[in-house]
């Protein structure tokens, strides 16, 4: 075919625009471009009846809903989700060599076993009642923090929950997941919970379900049980105050790339996405994998119609029964809210290429590289399993990654296609661009170019290969784009679900 357009699969009935092109345009192989084509957009590369499959990534994105003719763009007006690929059982799928030597990043070694990629004091809450005071401590603290040169700051993660829903239940345990693991979270040296006092997540449950100790390292109050707001900053910045002093004491040690867990993220997606900047973070994944480190792909909605793909890298036929658990859960939780997970690509995605859901999803699971699916988790629940996991989550980007975090992530990376302007404290992000003109326009957010696998120049495995080196120099120290312009406060965002009365 013609170098403007790229061809994915042997058996895909679309190819993809490298560059815009204009009606009339021959292509080779006898298909002349019947109508102007956006860059990353469709191009029918044979004809294909109305009901059929059209494929691409050697898989069914959805179904002409029209003739198509070849050389006639494909898109929404021509192209319908009817049904999702049926599930094609499952065999123990191969692991990957490992890395020989294993390679080294500078972290912080924690007392509870694991590595830290950052050094931070955190002020949580458990409600959003106390939100203010929290942030107040946390500013006010600020100044009284010069002396320790090795602490990296104090973040305050408010949220806008933990009352006016049920104490138990779903929506709670999802709120206590959260909070616990970034309680926990090695990134943080240590950490303030703030409480009001009658809220319904009260600090004695959270403390209870979530397996918290306040000690050297966990501090608590409250504002009713202290007298009132001013009281309690009072009281928060001192304790803030001591803990960065017992944190400055922490000094980078060379770690195994082991202790690495990464979340991989999309957001702002484009038809580029799937075929430069998720090809290549899989390739990376790859290499953590082989490294002994832990992956998480999260974004339930985004898997949905490439579930298959995922089913036949199951570890074990209980992964197959929990991934499968998950996308019924969410198959109900849409219908009962009279919504449809078919319609999940953002007028951005649209724009950029992207047709149906399950075009996107294909693209998506890229991300996660080719290892075997160890782990199948909720939302915010803790890996347990090295090597691939799969956690359950909205598409939502922040609310995502706010549980792959609390799920022990210590390093974010984040291909976007749309661009995206994105950061998590405690935790570096890392953000790939899909192509090179984005990468250029947004130049201060983006910290990696995969533009060069669409042009040829380079290949998803070249640019992974670099992403595993950034992710290593990140995880040693390096700021990412997102940390030197301040990202990272406001974007905790836990899953609300449930009733709110």
């Amino acid at each position: 075919m013609n170098p403007a357009l790229i061809v994915l699969h042997p058996e895909d009935t679309v190819a993809v625009a490298r560059e815009p092109l204009p009606a009339g345009t021959p292509v080779g192989q006898g298909v002349t471009v019947r109508q102007p084509v956006q860059s990353g957009h469709k191009v029918a590369l044979h004809a294909v009846q109305a009901g059929d499959a059209v494929l691409k990534f050697g898989q069914p994105i959805g179904h002409a809903s029209l003739n198509i003719e070849a050389g006639e763009h494909v898109h929404t007006h021509n192209l319908v989700v009817v049904e999702r690929a049926a599930n094609d059982g499952w065999s123990p799928p191969a692991t990957l060599p490992p890395l020989e030597p294993s390679p080294e990043f500078m972290g912080y070694r924690r007392k509870s076993g694991r590595t830290g990629t950052r050094n931070y004091v955190g002020v949580l809450t458990t409600v959003n009642c106390s939100a203010t005071v929290a942030r107040q401590i946390a500013e006010r603290a600020k100044p009284r923090l010069a002396p320790f040169g090795n602490v990296d700051g104090v973040v305050a993660l408010t949220h806008t929950t933990g009352c006016g829903t049920a104490s138990e239940g779903e929506g709670m345990d999802n709120l206590r997941r959260t909070l616990g693991g970034f309680a926990r979270h090695p990134n943080f040296a240590g950490v303030l919970i703030v409480a009001l006092g009658c809220e319904a997540n009260q600090l004695g449950r959270l403390l209870d379900a979530e397996g918290l100790v306040p000690g050297d390292e966990l501090r608590t109050i409250g504002i009713q049980e202290s007298g009132g707001t001013l009281k309690t900053i009072d009281a928060g910045v001192e304790a803030v105050v001591e803990l960065a002093e017992q944190a400055n004491a922490a000094k980078r040690s060379a770690c195994a790339a082991s202790a690495l867990t990464i979340g991989l993220q999309c957001g702002g997606s484009d038809a580029w996405s799937g075929v430069t900047a998720n090809p290549a973070l899989g390739a990376a994944a790859d290499l953590v994998v082989r490294a002994g480190g832990t992956v998480i792909l999260g974004e339930t909605p985004e898997i949905y119609g490439a579930e298959q793909l995922l089913i036949r890298r199951a570890a074990s036929p209980d992964v197959v029964t929990a991934l499968l658990e998950r996308i019924a859960w969410w198959e109900d939780y849409v219908a009962r809210n009279g919504q449809t997970l078919n319609n999940n690509p953002s007028p951005g995605n649209l724009a950029g290429g992207l047709s149906t859901i399950l075009e996107k999803s294909l693209g998506a699971v890229a991300k996660s590289g080719t290892s075997p699916l160890k782990q199948v988790l909720r939302y915010a629940e803790s890996a347990t399993s090295e090597g691939f996991v799969f956690m359950d989550s909205p598409g939502y980007d922040p609310c995502s990654v706010t549980g792959e975090i609390a799920a022990g992530a210590n390093l974010i990376c984040f291909t976007t296609g749309r661009g995206s302007v994105f950061g998590a404290r405690p935790v570096p992000s890392l953000k790939i661009a899909s192509n090179s003109a984005l990468a250029a326009h947004l130049d201060e957010d983006i910290d990696l170019d995969a533009g060069p696998i669409a042009s040829g120049g380079k290949t998803p495995a070249d640019i992974g290969a670099t992403l595993f080196e950034l992710m290593l120099d990140t995880a040693s120290g390096r700021p990412s784009r997102s940390e030197s312009l301040g990202f990272g406060d406001l974007e905790f965002v836990p899953w609300q679900i449930g009733a709110t009365v």
